[in-house]
């Protein structure tokens, strides 16, 4: 919205904020809008310190860059890519995932990366700045953008790590993650998380090593003997991952998961998992005989959209629904294995990579 030129900025936002609100209600979000600019004002009541206002205003232009920055492209698929700043361009690692970003961009996805040098720099050399995002951070010490990705406008410098972290994770649609620190590690677990409490739909998670590589083997032995061994993840939770030393396997992990599955949500305590094609009454059969473990109570049915998606832009799609028990996310994940092998051959079955 154009501030008007008024000579006090404050009477300039006076007349924005008065238009906004004349404008609600014919607003496609506008209960949405209302609700927060109620929160805005609710804060400005409380007794906050300037920092607080200085992190909440960083924090909401961080987003409003990103949301602009993206919005064109929501309905391709996009694959992040993880790994260490450190690994050099002559490395394996590096070579590997060039290809792998190549790769998936003929597939019809597009890359994300941090920006950076290393593996970060490997993802958007090869994608190309075209078919890439680079989500960089401001450091005291400038962490500058690579060449491949620097000047391009799909290029967003964040002021926190947590708004980064909110856009790699609400844009992507899948991991690849070859060997780094912490970072790469923190996406990984981040990863899990998200899709074991609900709060993201499953994604593949791709881990991608030089070939005859140890780092992921030594990765998973520490997930089976100190997470599987003592009970702390269910046995089916490690399936929930691939690793693998060959970009070929790689792409396929990630194509095939949206072959059928389209995404997922929870609308009260049902969880609608929505389908690129229609899966045939019989395999849903075997799906109840399969799967019944997983389920609160009643069984895995079709369904129309549910009253709450009436607004979802993923009305046409078919539906399954179930009271899943948001415990055994490894089954989760053998269940959309289970429906990306069925399935009616539809256009939007043969293009994973859209949305």
């Amino acid at each position: 919205m154009a501030s008007s030129p008024l000579s006090d900025p404050s009477e300039s936002l006076y007349a924005d904020v008065i238009q906004l609100l004349n404008q609600l209600p014919n607003k496609k979000h506008g209960e949405l809008i209302q609700l927060a600019l109620a929160t805005i004002v609710r804060m400005a009541d409380e007794d906050i310190d300037r920092l607080d206002w200085k992190i909440c205003n960083a924090a909401l232009r961080d987003m409003e860059q990103a949301f602009q920055t993206f919005y064109p492209y929501r309905h391709v698929r996009k694959i992040a890519i993880f790994g260490s700043a450190r690994i050099v361009p002559s490395a394996p690692e590096y070579e590997m995932a060039v290809e792998f970003a190549r790769r998936v961009v003929e597939q019809g996805f597009m890359v994300i990366t941090g920006a950076g040098g290393g593996i970060m720099q490997a993802g958007n050399e090869g994608a190309g700045a075209g078919n890439s995002f680079g989500l960089n951070i401001q450091l005291p010490f400038e962490q500058g953008a690579n060449p491949f990705i620097e000047g391009d406008r799909k290029l967003i410098p964040f002021k926190y790590f947590f708004t980064r972290k909110v856009f790699f994770l609400r844009e992507s649609d899948a991991l690849a993650l070859f060997p780094g620190g912490f970072g790469t590690q923190d996406e990984a677990f981040e990863c899990l998380t998200l899709s074991q409490t609900g709060k993201s739909s499953p994604m593949p998670l791709v881990l991608i090593d030089k070939p005859g590589g140890d780092y992921w083997h030594d990765w998973d032995a520490y997930i089976h003997k100190q997470l599987l061994q003592r009970g702390l993840i269910s046995p089916e939770d490690p399936q929930i991952y691939t690793i693998t030393d060959r970009i070929d396997v790689a792409c396929e992990a990630i194509a095939s998961f949206y072959r059928v599955f389209h995404s997922c949500r929870y609308v009260g305590n049902r969880l609608v998992i929505r389908l690129n094609s229609e899966v045939p009454d019989e395999d849903v059969e075997r799906l109840n005989t399969r799967f019944s473990d997983i389920l609160v109570k009643g069984r895995i049915e079709k369904s129309a959209p549910l009253p709450q998606e009436a607004q979802d832009a993923t009305m046409g799609a078919s539906r399954l629904v179930l009271h899943f028990n948001q415990r055994d996310l490894g089954r989760l994940y053998q269940l959309i294995g289970e429906i990306n092998r069925m399935g009616l051959p539809t256009e939007e079955a043969r293009h994973p990579e859209r949305k």
